[in-house]
Formats: C-alpha cells, sequence, structure tokens
C-alpha cells in the first residue's frame, strides 16, 4: 500500500495530495474523488525483480450528486511459482525432485472510498475504508482492516491537501497452519524454530500537499506541487526526530490542449552514512509522458517504482478511461 499507483503521479513524483482530483484519488486522497463528472476506470500493471513479481491495481469511481462521489479500487503485489524445496531430501537423506511443490505468496488491498463536500465553499473531505488479505501460500494468511482521511481545500488556481494514513492503525491478523509450519521449521538448523508473531501493526502516516495550476492563453497549463511525506517515527528522510520525520517531494506538469503532458518530479530524499562515516544526501528524479483523446489517457513514468525495484529505473503505464465516452 506505499507503493503508489498511477503513472501519472509516480512521473511527478508521488507530488499528488493536493492536485488529485480523478478516479486514482481513491489512492492519493480521496477527496479528490469530487473531481470526477462522469464514472471512470484506471489500471496499471508493474513487474518488480526481472518479471518475478507482479503489481497490479485496478479502480472505479463515480459522482453520487453534485456533493458527493464513491469509489473502490484493488491492489495485488503478489510472486508465483515459488519452489518450495524444503522437502527435497526424504527421511534417508535422498534429493527426491518428486517432493518440490510450488506456492504463491501475495498481499491484497481492497479500498472503498467516499467523498464529500462540506459547508465551506471549496472544503471537501474523503474517507477510505481498507481490508488486507495476506497469503503465504499455505503455510499462513491473515486480514487487516484500516481507514484514511482526506481532507482538499481549493481556492482559485491553489489545491491545498492533507492525507492521514491508518489513522487508527491499521491491524493484520495472521493465522498460522502449525502443521504446514512443522514441516519447514527445522529446513535451516537454528532458524524458524519458534512461530512468528500474529499480530501486525501499520503505524499512521500523514501526507501534506500545495498545488498550483498556471494556465496560458487556454492551450497551455503548468502544475507544480509540492508534498511533505510523515512519519511518526525516526528514519534516514531529511528531516528526521524522534517525533516526526518529513521527506519533501516536488513535481511538475506542462500540459498542452488537454492533450499532451510531460511530467518530472523529485522525491525519496535521504540521508545516507558512507563507509567513513559522513553523511550523503540522496533523491530519486522520475520523469513521464501523458496522452488523452476523447476520454481515454494514458500514461508513462520512468521511476524507481517503490523504491525497490530490481534495476535502478522502472518503466510504468497506466491507462484511465472516462466511460462517459461509451454513453
Amino acid at each position: 500500500m506505499n507503493i503508489g499507483v498511477d503513472a501519472a503521479a509516480l512521473g511527478m513524483a508521488n507530488a499528488v495530495t493536493a492536485s488529485s482530483h480523478d478516479v486514482n484519488s481513491v489512492y492519493w486522497n480521496p477527496a479528490g474523488l469530487l473531481g470526477i463528472e462522469s464514472s471512470q476506470v484506471a489500471l496499471m500493471h508493474a513487474s518488480y525483480f526481472a518479471n518475478i513479481a507482479q503489481y497490479d491495481y485496478a479502480a472505479y469511481a463515480k459522482p453520487i450528486d453534485d456533493r458527493s462521489s464513491w469509489g473502490i479500487s484493488l491492489i495485488r503485489f503478489g510472486v508465483d511459482d515459488i519452489l518450495n524445496t524444503t522437502q527435497l531430501i526424504d527421511s534417508q537423506g535422498n534429493v527426491d525432485y518428486n517432493r518440490v511443490s510450488k506456492f504463491s505468496t501475495a498481499d491484497y488491498g481492497f479500498t472503498f472510498s467516499y467523498a464529500h463536500k462540506l459547508p465551506l465553499d471549496g472544503l471537501q473531505y474523503g474517507t477510505n475504508a481498507k481490508v488486507i488479505r495476506r497469503v503465504i501460500g499455505k503455510f499462513a494468511n491473515s486480514w487487516g482492516f484500516g481507514f484514511d482521511l482526506g481532507l482538499k481545500f481549493k481556492s482559485g488556481p491553489w489545491d491545498i491537501g492533507l492525507m492521514l494514513r491508518d489513522i487508527t492503525t491499521t491491524y493484520n491478523v495472521w493465522n498460522i497452519d502449525e502443521d504446514e509450519y512443522d514441516k519447514i521449521k527445522q529446513a535451516v538448523d537454528g532458524q524458524n524454530q519458534d512461530l512468528p508473531e500474529s499480530t501486525e501493526i501499520t503505524l499512521p502516516k500523514a501526507q501534506f500537499g500545495v498545488s498550483r495550476l498556471f494556465e496560458y492563453d487556454r492551450d497551455y497549463t503548468f502544475l507544480a506541487a509540492l508534498n511533505l511525506n510523515m512519519e511518526f517515527t525516526k528514519t534516514n528522510d531529511i528531516i528526521a526526530s524522534d517525533i516526526v520525520s518529513i521527506a519533501p517531494a516536488a513535481g511538475l506538469e506542462f500540459g498542452y490542449t488537454d492533450l499532451v503532458f510531460v511530467r518530472t518530479g523529485l522525491g525519496n530524499f535521504q540521508k545516507q552514512t558512507q563507509i567513513d562515516n559522513t553523511s550523503k544526501l540522496s533523491f530519486q528524479p522520475n520523469v513521464g509522458l501523458g496522452f488523452k483523446y476523447k476520454g481515454i489517457q494514458v500514461d508513462y513514468a520512468l521511476t524507481d517504482l517503490g523504491n525497490q525495484s530490481a534495476a535502478l529505473y522502472s518503466n510504468i503505464f497506466s491507462l484511465k478511461v472516462d466511460l462517459s465516452i461509451f454513453e
């Protein structure tokens, strides 16, 4: 749930908490769902680690009336056909390849979103109810639940957004198959001797964003956006304390006749300790392109997906469709 969705947002280094106003707001800030005028659907697929892991996302959103909207989304991150070689050697010490099996491990995130305008002109809020499902073959599975809260305020060309993720903390409760666990706990001497913890807790995070849209001669647009991504623990972020750590991100988007878009962004500013104990500042640049025609938008981003991809940069494509074109 931390990777991000939509190549347009990834190309802007995820600095879209304030500017997101389409179906992908179900992830970035549900308050932005009020920006859609008709039903929209979004899709994205990406690969990790030389196509070993697959990351998929789908979302749908629709206005309820002129003051509210709703949306749903599904995210899957999985690795399939993993070889289980823990039973490769039988009780007599013989290698038996017939004892090798396969299993999959996958994380799922299902989100239901709702957005509504508040009485104060320009102010709106959105909420996410999340269900998290994690599966590790026959060995273990878990269910988790959590909530997000988003706020957005619009004044002319300015947008201000606040996204509070996992505001109640998100709990995942694991169910471990002890019979299956007994088969693997002796696979490596001295490891996996005790059952893992059965509860996982995801702590709250916050993203604060500001964006401004500039328009020139009705044909050209320029969007500038800034995010402050906050975690309530000490990390390697450029601003870090025992109470909160802050990582800034900035994104730019140039648009021509609402048809072609060019994007760039800088994010993931980190302090890295070198071998000689000196500190070095690192950051992640992103670039992207987008094309929109009659309600169909295709976006591309060159980015280090989730900052954990096998190669330094990843090629990301996403699709967004305004379903009113079929009406």
